[in-house]
């Protein structure tokens, strides 16, 4: 594929988009639930799997609050405490990034998030992040979608909860030459019936200009390995050091063996995938000098290294 293909995009120092290596994303979103140490082990769990990024969500809880929420009390693992105090108690700022950045830096694993209102996308743009991620719930704050248009950088699009008009005027806010649409379905965890992952190909068709990945909220690695076969070149699944941790999104997040496992899986297929070009490899010859009672009428014609590939 060309460099130039209008389904390439950047994230940070790498190429996204058909015939790249999927870009796998661990979203750790709040599962660190505001604890800095567990964040970075989240980060050392992604990069000891090989994922290309981490992903965290970025709020300004007064802003991402509704206001009759804020004084409704709940229970939490800190204690009982208004919903607004809690939004901050698992909200980093400044310094915790700051220190993020760095662990980011020294393991050589690449960092962006999820804003939620503009005063985030400006936070996030002290940073030199490698895209912005613009979360399903988001999909229709056109506000947002206008100030992650305005940075320059890629913009991955979840279309989660979204119908197909609502991801056709996203879609037309932030501009189609540099973003990255994301299939997902939002429930969490989601059940396989209603992942329809041929989705994926629905939105290659509707937008053929735009590269098309897979944001996983569902439990198990064999259908995001799925999501990859259909041509997904972008994966993005929740982590987690431990399911039975507290908070809303561990049940459906991948613990770090499981991590290891499904970006091992994701190269394996990827490999598998090939070009689609049919040819009889040079493996093949000695199984069929041995099998093949019948030559056929390309028998003699070379190898896979010294002849076009074949069509049959």
């Amino acid at each position: 594929m060309s460099p130039h293909s209008p389904r390439l995009r950047t994230l940070g120092t790498r190429t996204v988009g058909p015939g790249r290596p999927v870009y796998v994303t661990g979203e750790i979103g709040i599962n660190h639930n505001g604890d800095l140490d567990t964040a970075r082990a989240l980060v050392d769990a992604a990069a000891d799997a090989g994922c290309d990024a981490v992903k965290f969500q970025k709020r300004t809880p007064e802003h991402c609050t509704p206001r009759d929420q804020w004084d409704v009390e709940r229970d939490t693992p800190w204690g009982r405490m208004r919903y607004i105090d809690y939004r901050h108690r698992v909200e980093f700022g400044e310094d915790e990034y700051r220190a993020i950045d760095a662990h980011c830096r020294q393991r050589g694993i690449a960092w962006f998030a999820s804003p939620w209102d503009t005063a985030s996308v400006a936070f996030l743009e002290t940073f030199d992040v490698a895209a912005h991620k613009v979360a399903s719930a988001s999909l229709t704050d056109d506000e947002l979608l206008r100030a992650l248009r305005a940075t320059g950088r890629t913009v991955v699009l979840s279309t989660g909860m979204s119908t197909p008009q609502q991801i056709r005027h996203a879609v037309e806010v932030l501009g189609s030459e540099n973003i990255l649409l994301c299939h997902a379905t939002s429930t969490y965890p989601a059940r396989a019936a209603e992942l329809n992952l041929r989705v994926i190909h629905t939105l290659q068709a509707e937008y053929p200009n735009v590269p098309i990945g897979y944001s996983g909220h569902e439990t198990g690695l064999q259908t995001t390995l799925a999501a990859v076969a259909l041509g997904a070149c972008f994966v993005e699944r929740h982590i987690t050091l431990d399911r039975a941790m507290w908070g809303s999104d561990q049940a459906a997040s991948v613990e770090p063996g499981g991590l290891q496992r499904l970006v091992r899986d994701i190269r394996v297929v990827e490999e598998a995938l090939g070009d689609g070009i049919k040819r009889v490899y040079d493996s093949e010859l000695g199984p069929m000098r041995k099998l093949r009672r019948v030559p056929g009428v390309i028998a003699g014609a070379g190898t896979s290294r010294d002849r076009e590939p074949v069509t049959v």
